[in-house]
């Protein structure tokens, strides 16, 4: 076994240089097996808790597998989706570097593997290569514009434009199945209205109202697009 692998069970291997290829790139041969020695991978299976809100950060992690949301749970119980996690995103590691508890939550939405290296590992790492610090800046700085963006869009766009750009979100993040209408992840009604900053009865009705404009299909969770243009042009103008 050469040191960009690391085995998960009996019949699965993960490959550091496929799973983190940003970060591996950036390492030499000595920092490649400090990495690989203190990896764990973990496997987590639907609807799992990754790490909870105010729990103490430890480790960046990053999705090898499966798909993953960033979650906050608010008033009255409902919980508002953060951002989606694709393979090879890296999650976990802001609250580390502000020295503060997770103000979040993460879980699975399909079972996921996921890649945990310890945190002062990384942080000892940057210390001595600024290429690697340079690319947590652009990452950090990359999460904050959209972070800036969903919050004036979730606020400020009118229910019809949120679902729209919450499905036009998913379909250019998860892409389309094989019959290309078909987005690539199968969200409940509840955590689609999650995503949108809706009730789940305003995103059921909203569903309902772009089936019968012919701009989306249902089948059961599976969502299938019809009109793209016509969606991006209603999250547009909100």
């Amino acid at each position: 076994m050469t040191i960009d692998t690391v085995v998960m069970t009996k019949n699965s291997v993960i490959s550091l240089s496929e799973s983190i290829p940003e970060i591996w790139n950036l390492l030499n041969d000595k920092d490649r097996e400090k990495v690989t020695i203190n990896t764990r991978i973990v496997e987590f299976k639907k609807n799992q808790v990754i790490y909870d809100e105010e729990e103490i950060p430890q480790d960046l992690m990053c999705l090898c597998r499966g798909k993953v949301k960033i979650y906050k749970d608010g008033v009255g119980g409902r919980s508002q989706i953060i951002r989606m996690i694709r393979p090879t995103q890296y999650f976990g590691y802001r609250a580390y570097f502000a020295k503060e508890p997770y103000v979040t939550a993460a879980a699975a939405f399909e079972p996921s593997t996921v890649c945990f290296i310890p945190m002062n590992i990384i942080e000892s790492l940057v210390v001595n290569n600024a290429k690697l610090g340079l690319f947590f800046i652009r990452e950090l700085s990359t999460d904050l514009g959209i972070a800036d963006e969903r919050v004036v869009n979730l606020t400020q766009k009118h229910i019809r434009g949120r679902l729209a750009e919450s499905l036009l979100f998913l379909m250019d993040n998860y892409g389309l199945e094989e019959d290309g209408v078909t987005i690539s992840i199968y969200l409940s009604r509840e955590d689609l209205a999650n995503l949108s900053n809706m009730t789940t009865s305003n995103a059921i009705r909203t569903l309902s109202n772009f089936v019968d404009e012919h701009l989306i299909a249902l089948d059961g969770r599976k969502i299938k697009i019809r009109d793209a243009e016509t969606l991006r042009k209603i999250s547009r103008i909100g």
